[in-house]
C-alpha cells in the first residue's frame, strides 16, 4: 500500500468522470465528508462536532471553512456557531487549486481488445496506474494513450476526453476509453445509469456457503483511516454500493467468485468483501495479505506464501465490460482471459484442495 498515492487508492473499481472544465486556474470543491449526525445527537457547535471527524483539522480551519460557505448542513450555508442537532446532513468540502499538469506520451505497449473512431477498450495489466498522479507522473495508462492517440509524441495538457471509468491499480482487466466528446457523454451517462454491465472474477478468503447473493452497504471514507474505504450498512454515511455475487468454485479456505457490479463505488468489491467476512486474496489494503482461514500447519503456511509469491497483489479481474456503442446504437461486450498469476493461483488451489480430498479418502 506504501506505493500507492491517495488518488490511486481512492479510484473506483468502477466509477465515471465527473464533468469538467478546461480551466486550470479556478478552484475546485472536493467533497471531503459527508454524513448524518445520529438522531439521538445533543445539540453542538458545528465547529466542535466536526473537529473529532476532519483529520487534521483545528477549529481555525474549520471556522474559516465554515464562514466561506464550504461547510453545508441540510443543504444550506451555516455560521461557524451553528449547533448539529440529531438528523443533520453535514458536508464538508475541501478546496484545491487545480494546477496544469503535462502528460509525458510514452512508447507503452497497450493491449487493444477493440477502438474505432468512437472508443477504445483495453486490457490492463496488474501494477499500471490508470491517471497521473503525486508519485506517478509517469509509466501510466494516460502515458501510454498519450502516446498512442498523438501524432507529434510531444508533451500535452492533461486530457480532458479519455477516461470514462477507472479501475485501481492492481486491479487487472478491460477498461473504457472515449475518443470524443460525444462518446465520453454518451458513455459517462451508461455508467451514471448503471446501465454498463461489467463482470469481475476474483478469489476471497474463506468458505462463502450461500451459492449466490447480493451486498447492499454504503461505502465511502473509513472514518479514521481516510485513504481506505469502508462499508456503512446502517445509516446515511457514504453512498449507495451493491455487488451481486456467485460462486464459480470451492477450495475449502478460499472461494473463486463471479462478482457484478450494479453501483461503482471507490474499491468497491475490495470493500464489500471484506465487509462479508470475505477480503480478497492478497489484498494488502483490506486485511487479506495474511492467512485468514485455514490450518496451523507450517506446510499450509508456505503454500499461502508460494501462492502470495506468484500474485503480489489483490486478486481481482476485470474480465467482461458492455454497453451500448455511442454512435451505432448497438450493444457490444468484450471478454479478458484471467492474467497468468490469477490463473496459477487458482490451479495452485484445485491441486492442493484436490490432494486434501483424496487424502481425506484414503482415511476413511
Amino acid at each position: 500500500m506504501a506505493e500507492d498515492t491517495e488518488l490511486d487508492n481512492l479510484w473506483d473499481e468502477d466509477v465515471p468522470e465527473e464533468d469538467d472544465d478546461d480551466a486550470t486556474e479556478e478552484p475546485t470543491r472536493v467533497e471531503l465528508l459527508r454524513m448524518r449526525a445520529d438522531r439521538k445527537q445533543v445539540p453542538l457547535r458545528i465547529d466542535k462536532f466536526l473537529m473529532v471527524r476532519v483529520p487534521g483539522a483545528t477549529r481555525n480551519k474549520l471556522q474559516q471553512s465554515i464562514e466561506d460557505g464550504h461547510t453545508l448542513v441540510n443543504g444550506e450555508i451555516v455560521k461557524p456557531n451553528y449547533k448539529v442537532k440529531g438528523g443533520d446532513e453535514i458536508v464538508v468540502y475541501d478546496t484545491r487549486r487545480i494546477e496544469s499538469t503535462e502528460v509525458i506520451p510514452q512508447d507503452i505497449p497497450l493491449d487493444i481488445v477493440y477502438e474505432d473512431d468512437d472508443l477504445m477498450v483495453i486490457n490492463k495489466k496488474p501494477g499500471m496506474v490508470v491517471h497521473p498522479g503525486c508519485g506517478n507522473y509517469t509509466g501510466t495508462l494516460v502515458n501510454a494513450l498519450a502516446y498512442y492517440l498523438k501524432t507529434d509524441k510531444e508533451a500535452s495538457a492533461l486530457p480532458r476526453v479519455g477516461l470514462v471509468h477507472r479501475i485501481d491499480k492492481n486491479t487487472s482487466g478491460l477498461i473504457l476509453i472515449a475518443k470524443t466528446e460525444q462518446a465520453m457523454t454518451h458513455l459517462a451517462a451508461q455508467f451514471k445509469k448503471h446501465t454498463v454491465y461489467r463482470r469481475y472474477i476474483a478469489l476471497v478468503w474463506g468458505n462463502i456457503e450461500e451459492d449466490e447473493g447480493t451486498v447492499i452497504a454504503n461505502i465511502g471514507r473509513n472514518l479514521r483511516f481516510r485513504k481506505i474505504m469502508a462499508a456503512f450498512p446502517e445509516g446515511d454515511y457514504g453512498k449507495e454500493a451493491i455487488t451481486h455475487y456467485k460462486v464459480l468454485e470451492r477450495f475449502n479456505y478460499v472461494t473463486l467468485l463471479e462478482l457484478r457490479l450494479e453501483t461503482g463505488r471507490t474499491h468497491q468489491i475490495r470493500v464489500h468483501m471484506k465487509y462479508k467476512g470475505h477480503p480478497l486474496f492478497n489484498d494488502d489494503t483490506y486485511g487479506g495479505d495474511t492467512i485468514v482461514k485455514g490450518t496451523v500447519f507450517t506446510k499450509y503456511k508456505q503454500f499461502v506464501e508460494n501462492c502470495f509469491k506468484i500474485l503480489p497483489r489483490h486478486a481481482l479481474h476485470a474480465k467482461e465490460l458492455g454497453f451500448t456503442h455511442p454512435t451505432t446504437g448497438q450493444w457490444i461486450q468484450f471478454n479478458s482471459e484471467l492474467p497468468d498469476d490469477i490463473g496459477q493461483v487458482i490451479e495452485k488451489w484445485r491441486t492442493y484442495t484436490s490432494g486434501m480430498t483424496k487424502q481425506l479418502k484414503e482415511m476413511l
